[in-house]
């Protein structure tokens, strides 16, 4: 995708993501860490009550979840990370659903690459409401080149726009591929602070914040976009920043509901989370030369081409 595809899609970008830099940008510029000057920003740990849920409740260490647990995890799980070819194919680019696709990083950049293999980074928080949308459709995409271990359910924030939107964290997770490194952070839980912001779970090591400060910036994006959640970097080569979907579509829904509406095409969380699913694969397959073939099929190279 050249300047001119990226210019057309900028206006839909930036109206989809308007009420997160609201209500979540300066939340993030308040709390995301920066070292400078020797300075050092102290967060105040404030004391949480942990809540027992029984049935299909949990609390994990990052968050608060209301999800499932044992063998219902376990399905959820299976079905998120096993959607059918034949049905990612079927769904294609997402049919009605209006989904905004990652965009090529222009000019061309240093190849991102981790232990010999391309590398997709992704930066985010538990209580963003467009992180736990994105999260579904990469757990569904990176399924197709490796194996999760250790994902875990919380929910966004009860407090944001989108509230308690049920998604993944990645906070545990192990992505182990043949085809390229999963490198993901977590820097915020949605467990809410005195001072208005959330308390802080991962930091970001020095090079993965240099790569989410350069392209998360412009001239790479829109100056007015600059500092979103959640951040994608395809191998510097395409990225994803602000939401590819409306949370919306996800709203009411159970973790269950949401995993087994991923096969029915005709629905529409298969249409916004697998389609963008599949834009993803297509990001991941310019940087793995199409392979493996039963995830860079003829549909995937087709969206792979438009990007």
């Amino acid at each position: 995708m050249g300047k001119a595809s990226r210019t057309k899609q900028q206006p839909d970008r930036r109206a989809r993501i308007a009420a997160q830099r609201e209500a979540d940008r300066r939340r993030q510029q308040r709390n995301r860490i920066y070292l400078a000057g020797g300075s050092i920003i102290v967060v105040a740990i404030i004391a949480v009550a942990f809540v027992l849920f029984k049935g299909n409740g949990s609390t994990t260490a990052s968050g608060t979840s209301n999800g499932p647990t044992g063998a219902a995890l376990a399905s959820v799980v299976k079905k998120t990370t096993s959607v059918p070819a034949a049905t990612l194919d079927q769904v294609g680019s997402g049919g009605s659903a209006s989904i905004s696709p990652p965009f090529k990083i222009t000019p061309a950049q240093p190849a991102l690459t981790s232990a010999g293999k391309p590398e997709m980074l992704y930066v985010g928080a538990e209580y963003c409401p467009y992180c736990a949308a994105e999260r579904w459709s990469m757990v569904v995409a990176l399924s197709r080149f490796g194996t999760f271990t250790g994902l875990s359910t919380v929910h966004s924030s009860s407090t944001d726009v989108y509230p308690n939107t049920p998604t993944w964290t990645f906070r545990n997770a192990t992505y182990t591929s043949p085809y390229l490194v999963f490198d993901h952070v977590e820097e915020f839980t949605n467990v809410p602070t005195s001072s208005g912001g959330y308390t802080t779970l991962e930091t970001p090591t020095a090079a993965e914040q240099a790569t989410f400060t350069k392209y998360d910036a412009a001239p790479f994006i829109s100056a007015a976009d600059d500092g979103s959640y959640p951040f994608v970097d395809f191998g510097n080569t395409h990225e994803i920043v602000g939401a590819s979907y409306s949370p919306q579509v996800l709203d009411g829904k159970t973790w269950a509901q949401i995993a087994s509406a991923l096969t029915d095409p005709s629905s529409a969380i298969a249409q916004n989370v697998d389609g963008t699913a599949n834009y993803i694969t297509a990001s991941i397959c310019s940087m793995t030369n199409n392979q493996p073939a039963t995830a860079c099929t003829s549909v995937v190279k087709a969206l792979e081409a438009k990007i």
